[in-house]
């Protein structure tokens, strides 16, 4: 049994080795300007041409391409680009209720949909803040003494 085992491993490594690895099914959202149906035609036809690409949505009100399939986000920014539309990137916005300060300076953004905010990387409140709330506390040596 022992060559038996050998040759099943030698096997089902080799096996491992020439099967390609499928990129996992996800969800790509770009933020693009789009002036035109005729924009919006060739974004569509470029993104749907891509390999590995299931769907693709476009909503031109919110400037928003979304592509779905077995695609990576860079090759997908990078289609777009190449396409004249210089300042594409990715979906920065995120829905406000998972922002813990979405009125934050870095975070609120005016021209972003209803209902979102800006991605932030990490937001903390501001340190004006955070000097006022201690400035009454027990264990501030230097705090106010008139209480």
């Amino acid at each position: 049994m022992g060559v038996l085992d050998a040759l099943v491993d030698l096997l089902e490594d080799s096996l491992a080795r020439t099967r390609k690895r499928h990129k996992p099914m996800q969800k790509v959202q770009i933020k693009v300007k789009m002036d035109c149906d005729g924009c919006e035609r060739r974004i569509r036809n470029a993104v749907s041409s891509m390999k590995g690409v299931r769907k693709v949505d476009i909503n031109r009100k919110l400037s928003q391409v979304t592509v779905e399939g077995n695609v990576e986000a860079k090759k997908v920014l990078e289609k777009v680009k190449s396409l004249g539309k210089k300042k594409a990137e990715l979906w920065p916005y995120v829905p406000f209720n998972v922002v813990p300060y979405p009125y934050a300076p870095q975070v609120y953004d005016k021209r972003a949909p209803a209902g979102q905010v800006r991605n932030p990387t990490q937001t903390l409140p501001s340190p004006s803040h955070e000097r006022y709330t201690s400035m009454f506390s027990d264990e501030n040596p230097n705090a106010c003494t008139v209480m």
